[in-house]
This record gives structure tokens, sequence and C-alpha cells, in this order.
């Protein structure tokens, strides 16, 4: 039980060290930011889940939240892309990421998109096959390919896209603007500290 308590105060320090914006450490500032903490939580409060009483914790209820959501999103982006040429919803992603941020090396778009780089590779290569992104050597580095959307890239995004919004919306459906919000302040802080820990993994 002591062990427990010391665990969770060593957690604690942690995260004020990450979000504190104090000069100074000291206890009566740490009491200062666990009391504002306590505020805060104190206007959100804590839900019931599945497992609470047996001790299930709030990270083990996060994270197959997060893999579930994405199996669920998984099965609207599927739909979305019946009928089309796109094979998985992978390949409809790193077309909108070539639109979005424009042409860039095979390398760079896997990273983007958190694949593995045979998992990316074989993405890409089944665009190229058909017709839908082609690939040119670069003249600094003959290795690495640039990676452009074609013109039938573009038609079939263009075609699918209102499909694939209606996808989207599918997944939030149930939340206010004001949660959308919170949301997305939540997940890229979750999804900015895991682009530091991984990096280089990908």
């Amino acid at each position: 039980m002591l062990y427990d308590l010391i665990n969770e105060l060593v957690t604690l320090v942690k995260t004020y060290e990450k979000e504190s914006v104090h000069t100074t450490h000291d206890l009566n500032t740490f009491r200062q930011w666990l009391n504002q903490q306590a505020k805060n939580s104190d206007l959100v409060p804590e839900p019931e889940w599945e497992g609470k009483s047996n001790g299930r914790t709030a990270d083990s209820v996060i994270n197959t939240s997060l893999v579930h959501l994405y199996r669920y999103a998984k099965l609207h982006a599927k739909a979305a892309i019946a009928n089309t040429s796109f094979s998985t919803p992978d390949d409809f992603i790193y077309l909108i990421s070539l639109v979005s941020f424009g042409s860039m090396t095979k390398t760079s778009l896997i990273k983007l998109n958190i694949h593995e780089k045979s998992a990316g590779i074989q993405i890409i290569n089944r665009l190229i096959k058909n017709g839908l992104v082609e690939q040119h050597a670069l003249d600094s580095d003959k290795r690495n390919k640039m990676i452009h959307i074609t013109q039938k890239g573009k038609q079939l995004l263009d075609q699918s896209m209102q499909n694939i919004r209606k996808a989207s919306i599918s997944v939030t459906e149930p939340l206010s603007y004001s949660e959308k919000m919170n949301l997305i302040s939540i997940l890229l802080k979750l999804e900015k500290f895991h682009q530091v820990e991984s990096n280089g993994a990908f």
C-alpha cells in the first residue's frame, strides 16, 4: 500500500517536472501545482468504467478505447472506399498526405503516416501500380525517390472525398464542437509525446 503511494507520488513529480512553468522548484511550489491539479480534476467528474472496482486503471481504459476507436474508424473508412479503386484506407490516406503536404520522399511519406518501412513500401508500390502516384529519383540521392500524386490519383480522391468526410464525421458524431476541440488538444498532446519518444523508430 505504501509502495503504491510512493509510486504515485513519483509519477506526480515527473508530471510536475514536465508541465510546471516555475523556474524554482520547492515543496511549496509543488504543493501549489498539486492543488491546481486537484481543482482542474474537480471540473471533470471521474467517470465509471468496467473493471474499475477491481483495480482496472484509467491508462488501461484509454489504451483499450483508442484501439477500439481505431477499429471502428477503419470499418467506416472501408465502407467509404467500397466500389472504388482503393484497396485499403491507407491508400487514400497516403494520397491525402501528398495533397496536403505536397510531393515528398518515399521515406518522409512513410514516416508521416507512422508505418514501418516494409508496410509503407507496399502501399506506395500499390499506388504506383494503380497509376495513382509516380516516383522520380532525386538528383542528390538516387536511392531515395520523390513521390508525386498523379492526375488520376487527384481525380479518384476528389470523387471519394464526400464519402471519406462522412466516414470521419461518423467516428466523432456524438461529440459537440467543444468536446471535439478538447479531444483534439488531448490527442495532439499524446501524439507529440510519442513522436519524440519514438523518434527514429519508424
